[in-house]
């Protein structure tokens, strides 16, 4: 699927150079930034749930 999306003058051209610095094309570095960002939510709730039911295993425990 593709998206479009619209960057003012100053967004493109920092863009492009985070890009070059990084030896990418400014595509590769917008898919690599979503990328991240749909990636962390799902670590960031997956690590939640390990630290709740650590801190609860006791009463899950007693519970069941």
């Amino acid at each position: 699927m593709e998206l479009s999306i619209e960057l003012n003058e100053s967004q493109f051209a920092t863009l492009q150079e985070k890009a070059k610095a990084l030896g990418l094309l400014p595509k590769q570095l917008i898919m690599a930034a979503v990328s991240d960002l749909l990636n962390a939510r799902d670590e960031d709730f997956l690590a939640a749930a390990d630290y709740v039911l650590k801190k609860n295993k006791e009463l899950y425990k007693r519970l069941s």
